[in-house]
């Protein structure tokens, strides 16, 4: 797979998923952008990239902020012209019950799930368009498809960033713009690290694999939505989850 000359802007690049898929993309050909509001972390990732002989830059952005992501996209246009990849990989949650949450809580699940990847998307949109072509990968999760217990909002964001990916994959599929969405399932993340010890046990009895995914298993997925194999593939969602939900 050959992402030579194009540019790639993941999100939540500085740990977990949103690292992995960077490293993979770069190590691929591809210059990324690595967009994080964690600047520490993502100049980490970017550095650790340009260390192994890969390109990459880093740029703060603020998912939750509208202005913060104006900034940024407007900023890596100019800096690195046409982006050829967008990958919306930052993400955040908690595990609380529903009738614990606050406004303010719920606000913040929604802004960096759901509503970010929407407007970080519109920004970038026009210059596909223009160019006739262009991939876009969200990264949801399997909360979104089937539910998770204590993850009720965060599940809903989810949900609807899944719906976002089937609906703007038909409005832009006659400029030859690729929308798909990958959705892990409980997964080796610094998110999932502060999880407790109980409940992460429980998780992985039942998976039918036996254990926490990989990031570079889930970044698998995402290179190949992003890649020339999936030209053909749009409005699409794809479980990385060692087989614990096979709805469909």
């Amino acid at each position: 797979m050959n992402f030579d000359h194009q540019t790639a802007i993941v999100t939540g690049a500085g740990s977990g998923i949103g690292r992995a898929t960077a490293q993979a993309l770069a190590r691929a050909g591809a210059h990324v952008i690595v967009a994080d509001i964690d600047a520490a972390g993502g100049e980490a990732s970017a550095a650790a990239i340009r260390a192994q002989g890969h390109q990459a830059t880093f740029m703060r952005v603020d998912m939750t902020d509208a202005a913060s992501i104006a900034d940024f996209a407007a900023a890596a246009q100019a800096s690195c012209g046409a982006i050829d990849v967008l990958v919306n990989a930052a993400g955040w949650g908690r595990t609380a019950p529903f009738v614990e949450g606050t406004p303010e809580f719920w606000a913040k699940l929604v802004a960096l799930n759901f509503v970010g990847p929407m407007t970080l998307a519109k920004a970038l949109l026009p210059g596909m368009m223009e160019r006739a072509r262009g991939k876009i990968v969200n990264i949801a999760s399997d909360a979104g498809r089937v539910g998770s217990l204590g993850e009720t909002v965060y599940s809903g964001a989810k949900g609807g960033l899944i719906a976002f990916t089937k609906s703007l994959a038909r409005e832009t599929a006659r400029y030859q713009i690729n929308v798909n969405c990958v959705c892990p399932g409980p997964t080796d993340t610094p998110l999932m690290a502060a999880v407790p010890d109980k409940v992460k046990d429980a998780l992985i009895k039942a998976i039918p694999f036996r254990r926490l995914g990989k990031p570079e298993e889930v970044a698998d997925a995402v290179l190949f939505f992003a890649g020339p194999g999936a030209a053909y593939v749009t409005g699409q969602v794809l479980s990385v989850s060692g087989g614990l939900t096979m709805a469909g």
